[in-house]
């Protein structure tokens, strides 16, 4: 039975307004862990692997999440099932924030994962109810304020965790989600569902999905160990080959597929998500890397900077991620969106160069992340927005969720990655990586950054206005 054809309601700016500040607060507690890490090793008595998969388990979950929470946007309306996504971050929040131990603490990230599709249901409802034009500036809003929201945690978390408890930097993030899920529930009209037709889930598609993102971490985080232990290696890497095959052979007979690959066949489509991952491995590297060089004690080659110093000096890079969503969107209007994201690749590539080259003083390390951080939002805002104006108003959420599943997986590749550099770079007997090991990572994570401009010469340019 098909819905009846509903007029779509325009909304003010207090319903773009509580979109905006869901976003902030979903981007603040999705950003609490990275400055904090080193605290919550040592309290939680974790090792570089556990720290590693702690970064990351709130992206493996989002990028499960993101294309089923799209899909059902899209379906039966991107309110009613935005709401109760948040209700679900919100116990994965309170989780969080109670946690006493590290298994329970992951268990609450898991929850927390699903924060991920909130942005692709913003944007379902921002082209529901506003006009074309007056869209792509909100989407550009929305997303530059889930930056800003991070921007607001890095800052916070450290002195919240050091003044007050590890817990506290969790609460209270949390509550801010439950009060602007309250706020867009009050505010944001229902948007009418698209395609309440067809109700079936593609649970096979979900399943094998979750195997191969767990096995690419699996093969990521014991890469380190797989050097001596060849057929462990050539094992996990049939099993994540069957895991990719099996799930794209269900992609393409299922009748209503988790991804529908028809759409990631569009070239707009697939070189926005190839870019992203590797964008996004670029990006992932020094947001792992920088912190923990900055832990390091000042009587190895590092500063022994705590949680609170770490936050203060990754303020720089956040305020420069919140500026770069705006920055995009100006760019591709007059530029078009290729010129943007060659900018970004350039400057991104530049930056991780110039920190394996040169990091004695904390400026070094600063203003190298800074540069990555502005790349990074210049680059993925621009290809979210071309991406979610290149479609059917109907696909919306499902093309958005690719380029963000793409980000994620992207940034869990890289993140997992500097751990398994640091794990193989750590001298036995010692807890302390090598300086060497920091470089390697700054220089792998340039050149697929650079490799990226290979696609980037393919695309169009771009609308101009």
């Amino acid at each position: 039975m098909t819905a009846t054809p509903v007029s779509p309601v325009r909304v003010g700016k207090g319903a773009v307004g509580a979109l905006g500040l869901l976003a902030v607060a979903t981007g603040a507690l999705e950003s609490v862990v990275t400055p904090t890490l080193p605290l919550l090793q040592r309290e939680l008595d974790m090792n570089p692997s556990e720290g590693a998969l702690l970064s990351i388990v709130l992206l493996i979950t989002g990028a499960l999440i993101t294309p089923v929470a799209g899909k059902f946007g899209d379906r039966y309306g991107g309110k009613r099932v935005l709401i109760r996504l948040m209700a679900v971050v919100s116990a994965g929040g309170l989780v969080s924030a109670l946690a006493p131990n590290l298994p329970v603490l992951l268990f609450g990230q898991i929850l927390q994962g699903a924060m991920v599709g909130a942005l692709p249901l913003s944007f379902i409802l921002v082209r529901e109810h506003l006009p074309a034009r007056e869209s792509k500036v909100a989407i550009g809003v929305v997303s530059g304020l889930f930056v800003g929201g991070g921007m607001a945690g890095t800052l916070s978390a450290g002195p919240v965790a050091e003044g007050l408890s590890r817990h506290w930097m969790f609460a209270l993030p949390t509550f801010a989600v439950i009060g602007a899920t309250v706020l867009v529930s009050r505010l944001m009209p229902h948007d009418p569902p698209g395609r309440s037709d067809d109700a079936r889930v593609d649970w096979p598609g979900l399943v094998l999905l979750s195997g191969t993102l767990v096995t690419l971490m699996l093969v990521l985080a014991l890469a380190p160990e797989l050097v001596s232990r060849p057929l462990v290696a050539v094992a996990l890497v049939l099993l994540l080959a069957a895991f990719v095959g099996g799930w794209v052979a269900v992609e393409r007979r299922a009748l209503a597929p988790m991804v529908d690959l028809r759409l990631l066949a569009r070239p707009a489509v697939w070189k926005s998500c190839v870019l992203t991952f590797a964008i996004c491995v670029g990006t992932a590297v020094p947001v792992h890397l920088v912190p923990q060089m900055f832990a390091v004690s000042a009587d190895d080659y590092g500063f022994g900077a705590g949680a609170t110093e770490i936050g203060f000096f990754l303020l720089p890079g956040a305020v420069a991620a919140s500026l770069a969503g705006p920055i995009s969107g100006i760019g591709a209007r007059r530029y078009g969106s290729r010129a943007v994201v060659t900018a970004g690749i350039v400057i991104m590539a530049a930056g991780l160069i110039a920190l394996a080259a040169v990091h004695t003083e904390v400026w070094h390390l600063v203003v190298g992340k800074m540069l990555v951080a502005l790349a990074n939002g210049l680059c993925v805002t621009a290809m979210v927005t071309s991406t979610a104006t290149s479609v059917d108003r109907g696909d919306t959420g499902i093309a958005t969720s690719l380029v963000l599943v793409t980000r994620v997986i992207g940034f869990a590749v890289g993140v997992q990655l500097s751990g398994g550099i640091l794990t193989a770079g750590t001298p036995a007997g010692s807890d302390v990586p090598a300086e060497s090991a920091f470089v390697t990572g700054f220089v792998i994570a340039g050149a697929v950054t650079a490799l990226s401009l290979l696609v980037t010469r393919t695309m169009t340019k771009g609308v101009k206005e």
